[in-house]
């Protein structure tokens, strides 16, 4: 019997956001009580959360989500162990794991940290070499449990959205999964026209 595991974060107000980016706003305006219906107020950009990078996010000429499609954000999932380091590079192990069209998801544990100073300041970041390993393998959508594969100048970022990978920040529960001998991603984010978005991250166990 399958198993679903939801791999997002909540959103509320004042969700931890990316230093210098647009904070997350979630106001109630109208109540059943008072105004006979519910109605909440959202003000955010998109890289706050659990969330998609599209092409455009770091490419002049990149897509939109919109423009992405359908099939990268469901398929095979294949969890990566990358706990205990800082500097993610590429292992031998891997090339028996990860085949064309897998959604790879980097389990670091560091969501544990999530909503402190230190999640946005302290996090892994991959080795070039790693991101050259799953160009190569082709894979189609790249998660991490962490805020971002690098840091200014966001070489890595480009590297991926470049060769067509798009990210997904900021995961959670991702050693649900490690138990799993198989598992399967669903990871649909807004038809919108812009560089990023919020995305309700889960994962099927078929096991």
């Amino acid at each position: 019997m399958s198993r679903l595991v939801d791999l997002s974060h909540v959103l509320r107000d004042g969700s931890p956001h990316y230093p210098g980016d647009e904070p997350f706003r979630l106001v109630q305006r109208k109540s059943v009580s008072e105004d006979g219906f519910t109605s909440f107020l959202l003000k955010s950009g998109f890289h706050v959360g659990t969330h998609l990078d599209a092409p455009l996010h770091f490419l002049e000429e990149g897509a939109m989500v919109q423009d992405l499609p359908l099939a990268t954000f469901i398929g095979r999932g294949v969890l990566l162990d990358v706990r205990g380091q800082s500097l993610l590079g590429p292992k031998v192990e891997y090339g028996s794991l990860v085949t064309r069209g897998d959604i790879v998801l980097l389990w670091s544990d560091w969501s544990t940290t999530y909503g402190t100073d230190a999640y946005y300041t302290e996090h892994p970041t991959l080795h070039e070499g790693l991101a050259d390993f799953l160009i190569e393998r082709g894979v189609k959508l790249l998660g991490l449990d962490f805020p971002s594969p690098d840091t200014a100048p966001f070489a890595i970022h480009k590297k991926l959205l470049d060769a067509g990978i798009p990210i997904i920040e900021n995961l959670t529960n991702l050693a649900e999964l490690a138990p799993a001998r198989a598992f399967d991603v669903m990871a649909f984010p807004l038809k919108i026209r812009a560089e990023g978005s919020p995305v309700r991250v889960v994962a099927q166990i078929n096991n």
